[in-house]
Parts: structure tokens; C-alpha cells; sequence
């Protein structure tokens, strides 16, 4: 045997006694040739050689334990291709036949195997020449041990080359080799077999963490399809490592159900392919809970581990499923993370497992059903406190209401959970979309507007009139999203549904939106326009319908009213959409809207078409009932909308038609008509009845003048003379309803336009007749003026005065008179705005002599005019004046100059409501003309914004915002400081027109001028002049006290903060912190000062307002401190790595700004402290409340705040704590004594009333929100107690056994379980308690 051994075994003992021989830890790697032959060696599988081997090891005094050490260096701190042939030499050694398994293998060695593992699949570090390095070391002594020595080189190569791949493990650059990592986990996989763990549990949950990280490394890694080799290899090992000898199969199990969860909730990868396999998702049934409980909170991430939870519960067993359900619905009420996660799993449970409500059994209730308790529990999360969950709660139910709707069995669920019963549940799905429509975050009212779209099929045309109404609101959203959410949300009602309510509010809100400042909202408005209205118009217009429904309604409603059965007559409530088209607040609107269609040429002939149809078929049904013609009036709106479409559709409307109803009308106007506008001392009764039906037939008089107009080229020559003539002569009688004269005037300035050669002749012959028209109207006024002199002469001279009867008849001639002036002088306006220039000059003097009648004015020395005012005795004809005399200042500059400065005279000293209206809109127009002139006056016109009258607050906010946008008008001086009281505006429309301005127009038209004078605002709205000059005159201090809220009422308080809070929401993020400095160095350092008067009352509420402004959230940034649920769109969660950091660094920024505002601030809030303790004033506690809340961020900061001030830092916090306690034992008191003052009028059996219950109810959120309030109410009740006990004591009441008293019952472990109670208790807490020794009484002994 020694003659024949073999020199490569001679070669590796020798190699290996050197190494393990050596005093030099660096010396235990060993090299490479020494690692490949020993590797050949035990791969060999020769018996003889194996033997001779391991007697030459112990002819060296060596055994295999020794070569641990070397193995165990080389696997721990070699370089990667050394790492991994001796993890594969360790766990041959182990393999080898016969081997001592138990004296191989230790935790130390197999931790290195691990680790060389993990090191092996690491990309490798570009800077690193440790492999080099390493593998130049191994080459340099393997070369000197084997030069000469020819077998040995043989041995490596066959080793090399024995299954073709010896470049491969011969490679010396240190990179990855795919085979011998496959070729180690092999091994692994065959010594579970043969070691058992369960006695190194450290080492078991070392494997299994190593084998997920072996997962997710090598799906980053080109294997060359040896992924899904080395996936069976980890599977093989999570199973050898679940069984019995290697520990307690459920511990184990749960430590495999950890690793599995990072890689489930993975992108799309390979090793969540792995993770997920079918045999994983059977065997695993808690697995889902565990996903949950590590999921994370951003959106994509998350959408990760629902879609991964989904997956694993589908494949669970029924009974499985519901009680992830029911874990889920625990969610519901936990974490805010939690409760997110459970909202986005409700949905997809809903929609991916069968059955949602079907109970467990065939007995069982829908109500009992997990599907009704997931969607009950998802409509409770629609009033989370957390903004995120509550939008992403609205978004997926409006998701699951739209998958559930399809099926009847469903639908009739929904409506049952979410209140749509027929009895409708209080606090239901419409009480909680009118909230959430109107929520404070953006995403929340978006998500809640979508839910309502979704809802509209569900609903069934039972919407809520709240609903109804916020979603109005909606449509006037600052953020665009919202504005196009909430037209897609009515536009959805209207369209499936044609309640007169929900078409109410429709027009009301959406056609509105055509002067909206997104193109793509005012494109959207057109196109639903012409779809929801026009079409729907045209439709119901059409012959054929018209006739199948009047064959139909003819035979069976004849016991019914005409008026109803017209309006049967046209379906889709068609009648109500064209009568609601012409109320006031619509038709701008509406207007606006035709005309941008006709432009765009989008108008169809079919509407014109219709709306004759309907008006032919309305006449010709109450002719056909043999009604009185002259009280039928075609059905309102449609005349209106056929003047507007007309004039893009004018061959499409029929002259035979207008020329017959233009006839109608005239010859019907002398028998149905009130036309005299005088006083209402001088009508009839019998005229006063039909005063609103004469109306209607002047309205539709007007819009069928306007149709004509728009047709007027496609008229016959000789009609169009004859209708001139007609509207001329009608003119000249100034005898009709003023709402006639424009169209009549615009009408016959039309035709004459049209029917005219050339513009010259047009232009003369509209001067002509102008002129005409002005010459008999001067005449009318004259004798109006001198007849009205003449009996103020008479009334004079005769003493006692004449009879009644004569009186009167002076009196009916003088109304004819009247009411012709009134109509002469619209008339002449109306004249004066077609033709600017004509002559005036007889006209002027007139209209002076009206306005100024019962002055003491030269002027009217040379006229023959009334010594009484016209004011008094003729005010119709009196506003008339004014309001013509504005038309002809707008004509002439000249005479505008003259003129301006007494209208705003009568504009200050007015007291009628109509003239002072009037007179605001000739103002805004001579604003527009005469910019310069006005300027000056601005002042006096925003008086208006303070009148009595809300028609005239309202209009002059209208026009003044309108000049603002347009720059007629500049924010400047008391401008913007008087707009503000339009916020706290006693009437709801003016408060709507004032939030919109503010939040949308300002915001981006002048987004600093709230920052600019806010300070300022609140001096002027406390009436406190003397700050920063604002002194003035006596006239200015008169107009300031107007727009002033000066109190310290709770009432007045609340106005001037809603103020502060709207310019709060203007502002920037950097505006809000400057914004703070300004008040702390104006007004809280100039109280400090002596600056700012604290004996005042008024210097009193401004510094009152102050610390309130700075208590308030508004004021406050976001810290950001606060989880992914809190912010402010779930959604828009950004993955964006570059976003996430720029916003962290804007962070980071932002609190040390406000770290250092804070620094700046506290030593104002520190001597006016002092000041104010001094003069002891009511306001201490004032600062105390907005230092706590201040501070109240900055609890971690405050000692570095203060660190120059030891003393006064201790002084504050127990000041602020002292202060903190007060309140509390005062709120506590004021609870107690409000339960015992109800309490005390019950008998010993009588429940709690409501009120008490809710001052209880109230005091607990109290108690929630304040630890220190909770203590003060307990040492409040014990106190109380205390007193009762001692009474009952001095009244000689025993007091009751202990065992009478009702104390809590200790249920045992297998109580709970049989009745179903929570069992998650810890066990030893109830035993503890259980084992608590029980005190009895001397009477109980």
C-alpha cells in the first residue's frame, strides 16, 4: 500500500499541514489548487484513495474536525469563488460515507456557509481587489508546492474537466459561477437529511432568512434558466426545514411565513412567483393576516399586497374566507394604516369572492352576511377622521356600487344597506354625501361627487334634496377636477332622470360654467347643453310625437286641466325645462351658451323646427277646448329660446308663423293687457287681477320682436314695410309695457338696417325716424310737466280745495299723462343707445328739470316746471329721469363731466332701493367709458357694498368684482378691506359670491393682497384708527365705522375670525409664516410697547383677534410628521424619488423657519405676559391658550428654545400646565353641575333625559381629546360623591353591602370560548385578577 500511493494525496496532505500548521491567521485560506484537489478528491468516490487519505491526515496527528477551521476562514472572509468551493467542500465532508456528522457540523461553521451564500449572489464592488488579490495569492502557492509534480496538475484538470466545465471553476477573477452555487445548494439540500436543527434554532431561522435572500438576489441576476432550478432547491428546503426534527413544526412555520411575506409583497418578480405558489397558498391559512399586518402604506406598494392577499384568500376554503373577513372588519377599527388597507380589501373582496350575500348557512339572514357587514363597515369608513380614508373609502364604494348594480338580487341589498329603503334610514348614504360633498379636503368631495354618479341608477330618481343642492354647490369648486366631477355627477342625474328638481338644478348650476376659466369646463357645458336641453327639445318637438300623444291624451284626460293636459303633452318634462330657462338667474347663461353654439355653427334646424311645434300645438289644444284666447300664453321659455336660436336658424323659422302670432298677440294686447306703469293708487281692481298674465303676453311680444329681427333678411319686402310701420306707430303711442320698448326700438332698427341699400341710407333713415320719435316725446314731457304745475297752482288758490269728483278726474288725466312720460323717457334712452348721435338738446333740459324737481336751482327759473318734488309725487318717472339721463351721458363726455358728481350725490342720499340700484349700474358703466372721472368716486359706490337693500349689495358686488377683473378698478386703499364684510354678508348668495371671488379669482389674480393687508384688516374691521396713521377725516372715520365689526361679542368675534380664517386659505406656505411674524411684530410687540392702547376696548379686541389668529390651524404648516393616510390625496402618493426628496428637503426647511420664527416670537409672548399680569387683565388667558397651542408642536424643542433662561423656561411650562389644569377643573365643574341640575328633577327610576346624555356625550369627546380634563372629572364626581356620602351619614343612612353594588364579572377561558367572547386575552392577566383578595365588609362578616 505505501509503494503504491498516490503522490496528488502526498501533494494535498502536505499543502494542508502547512496550513494547518501555521501561527498566521491570513495563512488559514487556503489556495485554490489545495481547495480544487481536495474538492476532486471527496468527489471521486474512490474508496482506496478516501481511505488512504484520512490515514494520512491522522499519521499528521490531524483529523477531518481540523479542517473546520481553514473551511470555515475561507467561507467567511475569502473571496467569492474560494467562499463557495469551500462551502461546497464543508458540505461534502459532511456527505462523505462514514463521516462524523455530529463532530463536522457546528452553528459557527453553518452561520459561514449561510453567509458565503449570501455573499456569493451580491453584485460585486467595482473598487474591490480582494479576489484578485486572493486567487494571486492561492496561484503563487500552489505553484511552489507543486513544481515538478505533473499528477497533481492531472488531478485538478480531471476535476476541472469532469463535467465539461473546468474553465469555469478554474476561473481566478472572482466571478459569480452559476454551477457550483447550484452545485452547494444541492449538497445543502442532502445534509438537512442528516443534521437536525432543532437544537440550533438560531441557525434555523439563519437558513430560512438566507433563503430569501438567496430569492430575492438571484431574480436580479442573469442565471441563464437556472432561476426555476434554483426555486426548487429553496422549495425543497422550506420543506426539510418544516418538519419535526428540525424544531416545532408551528414556530417553524410561522418564521417560513415571515420570509415569504417581503417577497409576496414584491413587484412582479420571480420570487413572488415563488412565494405564491399553490401549494404555499393551501397549506397557509393565517398568511393573509400576517400580509396585512407588513403591508406597507404607499399606494403602489399597498395595491401590491391587496392584489398578493386577494390571491391567497381565493384560494382558501369558505369557511377560511369568512373569518378573514371578519379579521378585516376588526381593521376597520384599528390604525389608521389598518383602516386604509381594510377599505382597499373590502372592495376586493366584494368583487373577487362569490356569494358576498350569502350566509355560511342556508338559514341566514342578508343582514348577517359577510357581504352586508363589508359594505356596512366601508360606508362607516366614509366618515373616517383621516381625509385619505375617507376619500379612498367614497372611491371604492362608488367602484362596488357600479359592480353590484348589474345584478337585481344585489341592487335590492345596496339599497337596503346604505338607507334607500322605503323608509329612508336617518344618517344613511345621503346624510354622509351631503358632508363629505362639502368635505374640507379636495380628494374627499371628488371621490364623494363620484359616488354620487355611480349611485344615480341605484337611486332611482329619489335624490335627496341636500344632495341635490351640494352638488349645485360643487359646480362653483375652486379646484377644476371637482368643478368637472360634479357636472359629470348632475349631468348623470339629468340625463337618467327627469325630476323637475334635479332639472332645477341642473340649469342652476351647469350652464353657469360657460364663463368658467378651464376651456375644457366651458366645451363640456356646451356639449351637454345641446344634449340634455336642445336635443332633448327637439325630440319632444317633433310632429310624429306630438300627434301619438295628442290622439292619446284626447280620448282620456278630458276630465283634467287644459294646462295639464298640454303639459302631458310633451314628455321628458320638457315644459319645465323651457319655463325654468327663462327664470332671470338662467337665461345670462343661456344666452351665452346659443350664441357660442352658433357660432360654432352646432345648432340644428331641428330645435327651431320644435319650438314652433310646440308653441302651434299649445295654441291649437286650448283652441281646441274652446278656451278664451286672450288667457292663453304659449309655454314659457319657448318664445325666449326661439329669439336666440333664430338668429343662427333663420331659414328655418317660418314667416306665416311669426306673422300670425305677432297679430295674435296685437290684437289680444288692448283686452288682456295693463299698460300704464303709474302708481298703483291709480289702477282698478278688475286691471289688477290681470296685471301678471299682461306680462306674459309683453315678454312674449318682446321675444317674438327679437325672433323677427333675426329673420328679418328672409322677409318678403312688402311684410317687412308693413311691420315697420306697425313697430313705428306702436312707438309713437307711448303707450307700452316698458319690457316692449327695446325690442320694439331694436326691432325697427333692424328691419331698417337690413331693407336699406347701403349703411348711409340706413343711417339716415334711422335718424329720421329717431329724431321724430324724440320731438313728440319732448312734447309728452312738457305737458306733463306744465299740466303738474297747473294743479299744484290750482290746489294752491283754492282754499277749502274743490270737490272729490273733479279732483279725480284731474287726477286719472294726469296719470294718462304720467304713464306716457314714463314710457317717452325709457323710450328716448332706448333711442339714444341705437343712435349716439343724435341731437339732445331739447331732451336734456326735461330730464334736468325731472331730476332735480323741488331744488333750488337757477336752471329752472327758465323752465316751466314743478315747484314740488317728482320724487315724491311721480317716482317711477322720477328713477326713469335718472336712468335716461345716465344713457346720455354715456353718449356725451362733455356732459357726462357735468352730470357724475350728482348722481353720486343722489347715490349717497337716495332712499329708494330701485334708484339707488339704478343708479350703481350707471356707475359701473361710466367706469368702463369714463375710467379717470370715476376714479375719485370709487370710495362712495363701495358704500353701496353695506346697503339695506340685499338687491343693491349684491349688484354692486357683482359689478365691482367684474370691473376689478377687468382693471377698470385697482385693489388699492379700502377697496379690498370693505370687500370683506361681503364674507360674513347676511344674505347666503352674497356669502357664496364673496367665497368664490376670494378663493378663486383673487387667489390667482392677486395672490398677495390678502398677505398685503392682512394686518391691516384687522386694525379697520375692530374700528381701531389709530394704527400706522389710518387717522383721517371725519368723513373717512364716518365710511370706516360701516365696514367695521367692532364688539367683543361672541357673535362679532365669530364674524371677523371667519374673515381672518377665508384670508388665511389664501396664502402660501411662506406667506403664512411671514404672515405670523407681521402679528407678533406689529400688533403683540406693540402692545408690549405701550403702542398699541389696552385700556381701549378696541385695542382690547385687536390684540384679542391676534392670539386667536395665531392659536388657529389655518396659520399652522403641516409638520408632515403624520402617516401616508393623512396626507392629502392617497393617490397622489408619488413613487417619484426626485418629488419625495424635494419635498422632504422643503420639509426640513419649513421647520427650521419655523423653529427659528418661534425662537424669535416667544420673548413677545414673554413680556406682554408680564404686562398683562401687571394690569391684571382678562387677557392673560387669552395669550396662555395660543402659547400652549404654539408650543404644543414644539414640545421636544422647548428647552432649546429657552436654553438661555433656565428659570423662565421652568416658569412658562408651569404656568402653561397651572393654566391647563384651571381649564379643566372648570370645564369638569361646569359638566357636573349641568348632569346634577338634570338629574336632580328625575325620580330614582327615571332614565336620563336627552339633554343630559348629550351634555355627557359632549364632555366625553372633551375627556378623549384632554387627559388633564379626565382627571378634573373624576376628582370632580369623587368630590360630589364624597358630599353625598357625608349627607346620607348625617341623615343616619346606612350605607349599602358591597355586594349589592354591581362590580365587573371575570369570565373564565372556557366560558369565553363557549359563549363566543374574545378569548385574546392574556391568560395570566385574569389570573392575576382573579387572585385578587376580595375585601368584605364588617356588616358582610
Amino acid at each position: 500500500m505505501e509503494e503504491e500511493e498516490d503522490p496528488t494525496v502526498s501533494a494535498l496532505i502536505t499543502d494542508l499541514e502547512e496550513t494547518l500548521n501555521t501561527q498566521n491567521p491570513q495563512s488559514l485560506l487556503l489556495p485554490l489548487p489545495t481547495l480544487q484537489n481536495l474538492q476532486s478528491l471527496l468527489d471521486s468516490n474512490d474508496p482506496e484513495i478516501l481511505s488512504q487519505f484520512l490515514s494520512n491526515l491522522s499519521s499528521k496527528s490531524f483529523s477531518l474536525s481540523s479542517l473546520l477551521a481553514p473551511l470555515t476562514f475561507a467561507m467567511d472572509s475569502g473571496p467569492t469563488h474560494l467562499s463557495l468551493l469551500s462551502s461546497e467542500i464543508y458540505l461534502s465532508l459532511i456527505l462523505y460515507p462514514n463521516s462524523p456528522v455530529f463532530t463536522l457540523f457546528n452553528p459557527i461553521s453553518f452561520l459561514s456557509l449561510l453567509r458565503s451564500l449570501r455573499r456569493a449572489l451580491k453584485p460585486p464592488r467595482s473598487s474591490s481587489s480582494d479576489p484578485q488579490e486572493g486567487d494571486s495569492l492561492g496561484s503563487s502557492r500552489g505553484v511552489k508546492k507543486r513544481k515538478g509534480t505533473k499528477r497533481g496538475r492531472t488531478v485538478a484538470c480531471n476535476h476541472g474537466g469532469s463535467d465539461g466545465d473546468g474553465d469555469e471553476r478554474g476561473e481566478s477573477d472572482g466571478s459569480f459561477d452559476t454551477r457550483v452555487f447550484l452545485c452547494v445548494m444541492e449538497r445543502l439540500v442532502l445534509v438537512l437529511d442528516l443534521i437536525h436543527l432543532n437544537r440550533f434554532p438560531d441557525s434555523l431561522k439563519s437558513l430560512v432568512q438566507t433563503i430569501m435572500e438567496v430569492l430575492v438576489l438571484s431574480s436580479s441576476r442573469e442565471m441563464g434558466g437556472g432561476f426555476e432550478r434554483l426555486a426548487g432547491l429553496c422549495s425543497r428546503i422550506l420543506c426539510q426545514v418544516l418538519k419535526s426534527e428540525h424544531g416545532e413544526e408551528g414556530e417553524t412555520a410561522a418564521e417560513v411565513l415571515k420570509v415569504l411575506g417581503p417577497l409576496i409583497l414584491m413587484g412582479k418578480s420571480q420570487a413572488r412567483s415563488f412565494a405564491l405558489d399553490d401549494a404555499v397558498k393551501k397549506a397557509v391559512v393565517n398568511l393573509p393576516r400576517y400580509l396585512a399586518q407588513k403591508a406597507p402604506e404607499k399606494a403602489e406598494p399597498r395595491g401590491f399586497a391587496v392584489e398578493a392577499i386577494i390571491e391567497v384568500v381565493r384560494a382558501m376554503d369558505l369557511e377560511d374566507q369568512v373569518g378573514f373577513v371578519e379579521y378585516v372588519m376588526k381593521m376597520t377599527r384599528g390604525k389608521a394604516n389598518l383602516r386604509l388597507l381594510a377599505v382597499d380589501l373590502i372592495l376586493n373582496l366584494m368583487m373577487e369572492l362569490k356569494d358576498p350575500f350569502v350566509g355560511m348557512d342556508s338559514d341566514c339572514e342578508v343582514k348577517d352576511s359577510w357581504g352586508f357587514k363589508c359594505v356596512d363597515a366601508l360606508i362607516q369608513r366614509c366618515s373616517d377622521s383621516s381625509s385619505g380614508i375617507r376619500a379612498r373609502a367614497l372611491s371604492n364604494l362608488a367602484h362596488l356600487v357600479g359592480f353590484l348594480s348589474s345584478d337585481d338580487k344585489n341592487r335590492d341589498v345596496l339599497k337596503e344597506v346604505m338607507g334607500f329603503g322605503e323608509v329612508e334610514v336617518e344618517g344613511g348614504v345621503n346624510y354622509i354625501l351631503g358632508k363629505r360633498c362639502m368635505d374640507e379636503k379636495a380628494n374627499v368631495r371628488k371621490a364623494a361627487l363620484v359616488l354620487v354618479t355611480k349611485l344615480t341608477a341605484l337611486l332611482g330618481g329619489n335624490f335627496d334634496g341636500v344632495v341635490l343642492k351640494t352638488m349645485g354647490m360643487a359646480c362653483s369648486d375652486p379646484l377644476v377636477s371637482i368643478r368637472k366631477a360634479a357636472i359629470s355627477a348632475l349631468s348623470e342625474a339629468f340625463r337618467t332622470f327627469s325630476d323637475e328638481s334635479v332639472i332645477i338644478e341642473w340649469l342652476h348650476s351647469v350652464p353657469r360654467l360657460i364663463t368658467d376659466n378651464e376651456t375644457s369646463i366651458q366645451e363640456e357645458c356646451e356639449n351637454l347643453f345641446l344634449e340634455l336641453v336642445l336635443d332633448r327639445i327637439s325630440r319632444a318637438g317633433s310632429e310624429s310625437i306630438i300627434q301619438n300623444q295628442s290622439t292619446f291624451f284626447d280620448s282620456n284626460v278630458k276630465e283634467k286641466g287644459i294646462e295639464r293636459e298640454i303639459e302631458l303633452l310633451f314628455p321628458e318634462g320638457v315644459l319645465v325645462l323651457l319655463k325654468e330657462i327663462c327664470n332671470g338667474e338662467v337665461t345670462p347663461w343661456v344666452k351665452k351658451i346659443c350664441t357660442s353654439l352658433g357660432k360654432k355653427k352646432r345648432l340644428k334646424p331641428k330645435i327651431a323646427i320644435a319650438l314652433q311645434n310646440i308653441i302651434k300645438t299649445s295654441e291649437s289644444h286650448w283652441v281646441g277646448n274652446s278656451m278664451p284666447m286672450e288667457k292663453w300664453t304659449a309655454p314659457p321659455g319657448a318664445w325666449f329660446l326661439l329669439s336666440e336660436v333664430s338668429a343662427y336658424l333663420s331659414k328655418t323659422v317660418d314667416w306665416e308663423f311669426l306673422h300670425h302670432h305677432w297679430q295674435l298677440l296685437d290684437k289680444y294686447r288692448a283686452a288682456g293687457e295693463f299698460k300704464s306703469p303709474c302708481p298703483k293708487e291709480f289702477m282698478h281692481e278688475d286691471e289688477d287681477g290681470i296685471e301678471s298674465n299682461s306680462v306674459a303676453w309683453a315678454g312674449d311680444r318682446v321675444f317674438l320682436l327679437q325672433t323677427i329681427s333675426n329673420v328679418s333678411v328672409e322677409l318678403p319686402p312688402e311684410p317687412a314695410a308693413e311691420l315697420a310701420h306697425n313697430l313705428l306707430k306702436r312707438i309713437e303711442d307711448f303707450s307700452m309695457h316698458l319690457t316692449e320698448v327695446n325690442a320694439h326700438v331694436k326691432a325697427l332698427r333692424t328691419l331698417c338696417k337690413r331693407k336699406a341699400l347701403n349703411a348711409d341710407e340706413a343711417e339716415i333713415l334711422v335718424n329720421k325716424w329717431v329724431q321724430q320719435l324724440f320731438s313728440k316725446a319732448s312734447r309728452i314731457l312738457e305737458n306733463y310737466i306744465t299740466g303738474d304745475s297747473e294743479v299744484n297752482k290750482e290746489n294752491t288758490f283754492f282754499t277749502p280745495p274743490r270737490s272729490v269728483s273733479r279732483k279725480g278726474k284731474r287726477a286719472a288725466a294726469l296719470s294718462r299723462l304720467l304713464s306716457e312720460a314714463v314710457t317717452a323717457v325709457y323710450s328716448i334712452g332706448s333711442l339714444v343707445i341705437i343712435c349716439p348721435t343724435a341731437h339732445t338738446s331739447t331732451i336734456i333740459p326735461l330730464l334736468h328739470t325731472i331730476i332735480t324737481s323741488g331744488n333750488s336751482d337757477p336752471k329752472l327759473s327758465k323752465l316751466p316746471g314743478p315747484k314740488v318734488s317728482l320724487k315724491l309725487k311721480a317716482p317711477t318717472l322720477y328713477i326713469q329721469g335718472w336712468l335716461t339721463m345716465g344713457k346720455i351721458c354715456l353718449a356725451d363726455e362733455e356732459l357726462a363731466k357735468r352730470y357724475i358728481p350728482l348722481f353720486v350725490q343722489e347715490l349717497e342720499k337716495s332712499d329708494c332701493a330701485a334708484l339707488r340700484n339704478n343708479l350703481v349700474v350707471t356707475m359701473a358703466d361710466f367706469c368702463v367709458r369714463y375710467t379717470a372721472l370715476v376714479d375719485c368716486y370709487i370710495s362712495k359706490i363701495t358704500k353701496c357694498l353695506c346697503d339695506p337693500c340685499e338687491l343693491v349689495r349684491r349688484q354692486t358686488f357683482i359689478l365691482l368684482s367684474r370691473l376689478l377683473q377687468r382693471d377698470y378698478v385697482k385693489w388699492r386703499g379700502v377697496l379690498f378691506l370693505r370687500f370683506l364684510l361681503s364674507l360674513v354678508d347676511e344674505s347666503e348668495k352674497i356669502r357664496q359670491l364673496a367665497d368664490f371671488l376670494f378663493g378663486n379669482i383673487l387667489k390667482v389674480k392677486a395672490p398677495l393682497l390678502a398677505y398685503n393687508s392682512f394686518v391691516e384688516a384687522v386694525f379697520v374691521l375692530n374700528d381701531y384708527d389709530a394704527h400706522n396713521g389710518l387717522c383721517g377725516s371725519k368723513t373717512s372715520q364716518t365710511e370706516n365705522h360701516l365696514f367695521c365689526i367692532r364688539g367683543n361679542d361672541e357673535n362679532s368675534r365669530s364674524k371677523r375670525m371667519h374673515i381672518y380664517v377665508s384670508l388665511l386659505k389664501q396664502m402660501a406656505p411662506e406667506h403664512l409664516l411671514a404672515t405670523f411674524a407681521k402679528l407678533c411684530a406689529e400688533i403683540l410687540a406693540a402692545a408690549s410697547d405701550g403702542m398699541l392702547k389696552l385700556e381701549d376696548i378696541r385695542g382690547q379686541s385687536v390684540l384679542q383677534d391676534a392670539f386667536k389668529i395665531l392659536a388657529c390651524k389655518e396659520i399652522r404648516i403641516p409638520s408632515g410628521r403624520g402617516s401616508q393616510t393623512d396626507a392629502g390625496d392617497v393617490e397622489e402618493e408619488s413613487g417619484d424619488g426626485g418629488a419625495s426628496a424635494a419635498a422632504a428637503k422643503g420639509a426640513a426647511i419649513t421647520q427650521a423657519v419655523k423653529k427659528g420664527l418661534i425662537q424669535n416670537t416667544i420673548p413677545i409672548f414673554i413680556e406682554l405676559k408680564r404686562l398683562l399680569e401687571s394690569k391684571n387683565s382678562p387677557l392673560t388667558g387669552s395669550l396662555m391658550e395660543c402659547l400652549r397651542i404654539i408650543l404644543k408642536d414644539y414640545k421636544n424643542e422647548i428647552d432649546d428654545i429657552l436654553v438661555a433662561d433656565k428659570q423662565l423656561q421652568k416658569e412658562l411650562i408651569y404656568d402653561m400646565q397651572k393654566y391647563e389644569t384651571s381649564k379643566a377643573k372648570s370645564i369638569a365643574s361646569e359638566v357636573v353641575a349641568t348632569m346634577q341640575n338634570h338629574s336632580s328633577f328625575l325620580s330614582p327610576g327615571a332614565s336620563k333625559p336627552a339633554s343630559g346624555t348629550k351634555a355627557h356625550n359632549n364632555f366625553t369627546e372633551k375627556q378623549q381629546s384632554d387627559p388633564r380634563v379626565a382627571s378634573a372629572m373624576a376628582n370632580a364626581v369623587a368630590e360630589v360623591r364624597v358630599r353625598s356620602v357625608l349627607r346620607e351619614v348625617d341623615r343616619g343612612i346606612a350605607t349599602p353591602p358591597l355586594s349589592s353594588i354591581s362590580r365587573p364579572k371575570i369570565k373564565t377561558k372556557r366560558e369565553g370560548t363557549a359563549t363566543g367572547a374574545r378569548t385574546d386575552r392574556p391568560t395570566h392577566v385574569l389570573e392575576s385578577l382573579r387572585r385578587r383578595e376580595c375585601f368584605n365588609s364588617d356588616d358582610e362578616n
